[in-house]
């Protein structure tokens, strides 16, 4: 993927007020902990998050998801008539059918020729919009594109504390499957691509590189993703945590090297990185796997936990409202999710 004619026009995150520590959740894991002898603040010293946010019971992923929307077309300029795509791209949805980005779509007042459509990729899904937008862009086909995701993991954290409490017969080995599910918090994200002729901003996104490693489609898996803000939503997540971090590495290793070779660069020309946000072991060892400074690390993975597709984004608008980024800077996005599949894109600002 190489792009002549995209620019980032605008980033924007919401979130929710409801700040959930991992001492909080630890309190909650009481019987298990006190059973098995397990040592308090854990959780924290093996993730590196002390917190995460969750919504209130109720709120669906397509309402959080047209806030952050509005948000980023607002703060943009960019007159909503403009865009021509609007995609979805959240692991959760408000349903099975219809696609969630149709209740975004109206919800945003955008127009009725507007191509919206749902794309489901577990943590890459925004990075996986990103990039069909910018194909159309770059054919002429729209002049701007909305991608949107609106994550809701408490429920899936409820589901697993309640699970875990319910097995008096849980060992330590056992628990570490559920490990991952008790890392995920909540967020919601917009990213506005533009032809560069509509552009305000000038920060072109150049290009990029995927790939796959589909045998290891294994080592994550959750039941349901559909009615992630109804009372009865009970998804429960397995994670082969250990083997998921490693092969993950070896996979962004590959696909980091691929990206490089697309974009022209090489690791010392990158000023910023902003990756998918998993935990500190696994931080480490990917920038041990590509070769990259931790200093060019921007990282909100202490306070918002993985929040899933609007992870990596959500990071980057953090790093964007922050002015990490200058004008020349190069920032690296490197993405990858359960599947296994990885997507790294190339911005210059």
């Amino acid at each position: 993927m190489r792009y002549k004619n995209v620019n980032l026009e605008g980033l924007a995150c919401h979130l929710p007020e409801n700040v959930v520590t991992s001492g909080d959740l630890e309190q909650r894991l009481a019987p298990i902990y006190d059973r098995l002898k397990l040592p308090y603040g854990r959780l924290e010293m093996m993730s590196g998050i002390k917190e995460r946010r969750f919504w209130d019971k109720g709120v669906f992923p397509s309402q959080v998801a047209s806030k952050a929307g509005e948000k980023v077309i607002q703060a943009s300029g960019i007159d909503r008539k403009e865009i021509g795509c609007l995609i979805n791209a959240s692991v959760c949805r408000d349903f099975l059918e219809p696609a969630t980005a149709s209740l975004v779509h109206n919800s945003l007042k955008l127009q009725p020729d507007t191509l919206v459509f749902d794309i489901s990729n577990a943590c890459l899904g925004v990075l996986n919009g990103m990039v069909h937008v910018a194909n159309m862009i770059e054919l002429g086909q729209i002049r701007a594109g909305l991608i949107v995701a609106g994550e809701n993991g408490g429920p899936l954290v409820d589901t697993t504390i309640n699970n875990l409490l319910g097995r008096p017969d849980l060992t330590r080995n056992e628990i570490k499957s559920s490990f991952a599910s008790l890392t995920i918090g909540s967020a919601a994200v917009g990213v506005l691509l533009v032809h560069k002729d509509l552009s305000k901003s000038n920060h072109s996104l150049l290009g990029g590189f995927g790939r796959a490693a589909t045998q290891f489609n294994d080592l994550c898996r959750g039941n349901d993703e559909t009615g992630a803000g109804s009372e009865s939503w009970s998804p429960l997540m397995n994670t082969d945590a250990e083997t998921m971090m490693h092969e993950g590495c070896k996979l962004a290793g590959d696909t980091w090297d691929a990206a490089k070779k697309v974009l022209g660069w090489t690791s010392d020309d990158v000023s910023h990185v902003f990756c998918h946000q998993v935990g500190q072991m696994h931080r480490k060892l990917l920038y041990e796997t590509l070769g990259l400074d931790p200093a060019k690390d921007f990282s909100t993975l202490e306070i918002l936990g993985n929040s899933g597709a609007a992870s990596l984004p959500s990071t980057l608008a953090f790093g964007v409202e922050k002015g990490c980024l200058k004008p020349g800077d190069k920032a690296a996005l490197l993405g990858i999710g359960s599947g296994l599949n990885s997507l790294m894109l190339g911005v210059e600002w």
